[in-house]
């Protein structure tokens, strides 16, 4: 397994994906605990491999996550969870996230700092449909522009009619902010393309 753990930190994409895959292969207890120590290395190489390897884990995972994420005082560490719940998200489209994930990062989106409150509603955005009212609510009640902002980009990974509205509503609204309305119209223009897209591929198959 040191082995393993070492090929993650090589500089060579291939050996890492292929590190990666033999560390699930070869998962035992230590396993998650490992990965999750790595999240405060000071080689980011290293640490962006045990992100992905955690997400590739999937939901065995989540829970360590999530208990890193809300109490870590390491920022680095806590931006890397809510990236791993990302990846969790990305790994397994098919499955119903788990609720404490979803829990874990409705809190880290109050997180006082950027990096993490930026990669919560990123991974909100790549969980879905399932994350939807935690972004609706948040962005009603938050006065962190930087945050409304990110919330905004994290709705249009969402989709769908009712982030359509949502985008629509807050770029008509005059007494938004000018940034987060020039994100809305953005990301409302960003919508149309993917499902402009997605009616071309339709009708061509």
């Amino acid at each position: 397994m040191d082995s393993f753990f070492e090929q993650l930190k090589h500089p060579n994409p291939h050996i890492r994906e292929r590190a990666m895959v033999d560390i699930i292969d070869n998962r035992d207890d230590a396993t998650i605990p490992r990965l999750m120590a790595a999240l405060d290395a000071e080689d980011t190489t290293y640490r962006r491999a045990a992100v992905k390897t955690l997400g590739a884990v999937g939901a065995d995972a989540v829970p360590a996550i999530v208990e890193a994420l809300g109490n870590s005082e390491n920022v680095t560490v806590r931006g890397s969870c809510a990236k791993a719940l990302a990846q969790v998200a990305l790994n397994f489209p098919n499955e119903p996230f788990p609720e404490l994930g979803l829990e874990g990062l409705k809190k880290s989106l109050n997180d006082p700092n950027p990096v993490v409150h930026i990669a919560s509603a990123m991974a909100l955005g790549e969980i879905g449909d399932a994350a939807l009212d935690i972004l609706l609510e948040t962005l009603q009640t938050t006065e962190n522009l930087a945050l409304s902002v990110s919330i905004v980009n994290a709705l249009a990974s969402v989709g769908g009619d009712k982030v359509a509205e949502v985008l629509q509503k807050l770029s008509e609204d005059e007494s938004v902010d000018g940034y987060v309305k020039e994100t809305a119209i953005s990301a409302i223009s960003r919508l149309e393309m993917v499902q402009n897209f997605s009616r071309r591929s339709q009708s061509e198959s």
